[in-house]
C-alpha cells in the first residue's frame, strides 16, 4: 500500500504554489487560470477557474489538519468577495454564476447563500434563465438551455443543495427548476431526453453531447436528487426515464457504459472520452442518484449495476496511460484523472470493492509521476497535441488546475490512512454518490 505521506505532501506543495497566483484587485480576490495572466481574464471569480474554486480545496484541508491563520483569511476574503458580486450578477450557472456562488458559501460555511438564491428567484423568466453565450446563427434569442453546469439542471443542483442547508427560498427555487425542466423533456421510443438548448429555440438542429457536463445524463441525475430531496417521486421516475434512453445512446458491448462525447460525431474529436464532463465518470453520478432514489431497474438491470458498468469502462479505457497524441492529456478534475479519483473513491467508500481503490491509487500515481516540481512548490501542464507547442501553461484553479488537483491528493492520503469510513466532502454533483 503506498505511503500516504507521498501524497499528501504532494498535496501541500501543489496548494502552497496556488497561494502564490492569488491576487488582489480593491477588497476583491481573484485567482488567474494560469500565471502569465496579468489582468482579471472571463472566469477570475466563479468555482471552476476562479478565485472561488479554491473554497472547495478548503474544505477537504480541513478534513486533513486545521487552516493556518493565512488560510482562515483567504476563506474569509473568498467569501466577502463572492456575496459582494451577488447583486449584479446576471450569470446563473453552475461553474461562474450564482449556482457557483451557492457551492462556494456553503463549502466555506459562510453566510450568503440566501443572497443567491434570493438573486436566481429575481433573474428567472417563467421558462428559464438567459444564458448569455448564445449563437444567434444557431438559437433565437429567447433561448434557453437544459444542461447541469450551464443550465436549468445546474440551477436544480444548487436550490437543492442550498435546501439541505435550509437556505430561504430553495426549495421554491428547486421546485420551479425541476418544473421547468419537466416542460422540457422529449419523449422518446426508448423512454425521455433532454436537448442542450430545447429544440424550440434552435434555428437548426444541434450536436448533443449525452454525458454529464451538457447532456442527458446531468439532466436525468439533478432530477432523481431531486425526487429524493423534494420527496416527489415523479421526477425520479422522468430521471429513470431518461436513463432508460440513455442506455440505448451508449455502447455496453463488453458488459460497461460508455456514451459518444457529441451525437453525431466530429472529425478530429475522439468518439469517446472517460472524464467528469464527457466520459463514464460523470455519468456514473446519474446511476448513483437513481440508486439513492431506490429505482428498481432502468433497461433491465439496476442502477448500481449500471454504475459499476461506468467503472468498467473506466477501467478498461487505457487511462490514465497517454497511449497517443490527445488521449488523457489533462488531470484535472472537469477533463482529467482529479475527477475521474474522486468519483471512483466515492463508489469505493460505498461498496468497498478493492479494484476501486486500486485504480484510485493508480489514477493517484500517475498525477504524482506528472508534477511539475519547482523550488518546494509543484504543479501541473496539460498537453494539446495539436498546437505547435502542446504542452500548456501550468493551471491553477479547481476544475483545471493544481488547485482541484491538490483536493484529490490531500483526498488519498487521508482515505488511506481513515479508510471506507473517511469522511467525504460532499458537493451539489455528488452528495448522493457519498452517502
Amino acid at each position: 500500500m503506498p505511503e500516504p505521506d507521498a501524497y499528501r505532501s504532494l498535496a501541500e506543495a501543489s496548494w502552497q504554489w496556488v497561494l502564490t497566483q492569488v491576487r488582489r484587485d480593491g477588497d476583491d480576490l481573484w485567482l488567474p487560470e494560469n500565471p502569465a495572466q496579468s489582468e482579471p481574464g472571463d472566469y477570475p471569480f466563479g468555482m471552476h477557474s476562479g478565485i472561488g474554486g479554491l473554497a472547495h480545496v478548503i474544505a477537504e484541508i480541513r478534513l486533513s489538519r486545521d487552516l493556518t491563520p493565512d488560510e482562515q483569511a483567504l476563506a474569509e476574503g473568498i467569501a466577502a468577495t463572492s456575496v459582494r458580486r451577488i447583486p449584479e450578477l446576471t450569470e446563473y450557472d453552475y461553474f461562474d454564476g450564482l449556482v457557483s456562488t451557492i457551492g462556494v458559501l456553503t463549502a466555506l460555511g459562510a453566510p450568503g447563500a440566501e443572497l443567491a438564491v434570493a438573486r436566481l428567484h429575481e433573474l428567472a423568466t417563467p421558462d428559464g434563465w438567459q444564458p448569455s453565450w448564445l449563437d444567434p446563427d444557431r438559437t433565437l434569442p429567447e433561448a434557453r438551455c437544459n444542461d447541469a453546469t450551464l443550465g436549468t439542471a445546474g440551477v436544480l443542483l444548487g436550490a437543492l443543495w442550498a435546501a439541505r442547508d435550509a437556505v430561504p427560498g430553495a426549495v421554491e427555487l428547486a421546485d420551479l427548476a425541476s418544473m421547468m425542466l419537466l416542460a422540457e423533456r422529449v419523449e422518446t421510443a426508448a423512454g425521455l431526453d433532454w436537448d442542450f438548448i430545447p429544440r424550440r429555440f434552435q434555428r437548426e438542429p444541434g450536436a448533443q453531447m449525452p454525458n454529464w457536463s451538457h447532456g442527458l445524463a446531468g439532466i436525468a441525475g439533478s432530477l432523481a436528487a431531486a425526487g429524493v430531496a423534494l420527496h416527489r417521486p415523479g421526477l425520479a421516475e422522468a430521471a429513470r426515464l431518461g436513463a432508460e434512453h440513455l442506455v440505448t445512446l451508449g455502447d455496453t458491448e463488453d458488459g460497461g457504459l460508455r456514451l459518444p462525447h457529441v451525437i453525431p460525431g466530429q472529425d478530429g474529436l475522439d468518439t469517446f472520452t472517460y472524464g467528469w464532463c464527457h466520459g463514464p465518470a460523470g455519468t456514473s453520478l446519474l446511476f448513483a442518484a437513481l440508486d439513492h432514489a431506490g429505482a428498481d431497474e432502468v433497461a433491465g438491470r439496476s442502477a448500481y449495476e449500471w454504475e459499476r458498468a461506468c467503472l468498467h469502462s473506466l477501467r478498461v479505457s487505457g487511462i490514465p496511460e497517454r497511449r497517443y497524441p490527445g488521449f488523457w492529456d489533462n488531470d484535472g478534475r472537469c477533463c482529467g484523472t482529479a475527477g475521474v479519483g474522486d468519483v471512483v473513491l466515492d463508489v469505493w467508500q460505498r461498496h468497498g470493492h478493492d479494484d476501486d481503490l486500486a485504480l484510485a491509487i493508480t489514477l493517484a500515481d500517475a498525477i504524482v509521476d506528472r508534477a511539475v516540481h519547482d523550488d518546494g512548490l509543484a504543479y501541473w501542464r496539460f498537453v494539446e497535441h495539436r498546437n505547435d507547442d502542446p504542452l500548456l501553461p501550468p493551471g491553477v484553479g479547481w476544475m483545471q488546475g493544481a488547485a482541484g488537483i491538490a483536493a484529490y491528493l490531500f483526498r488519498v492520503a487521508r482515505v488511506l490512512e481513515q479508510g471506507r469510513d473517511a469522511d467525504a466532502v460532499a458537493r451539489m454533483d455528488t452528495w448522493w454518490a457519498t452517502a
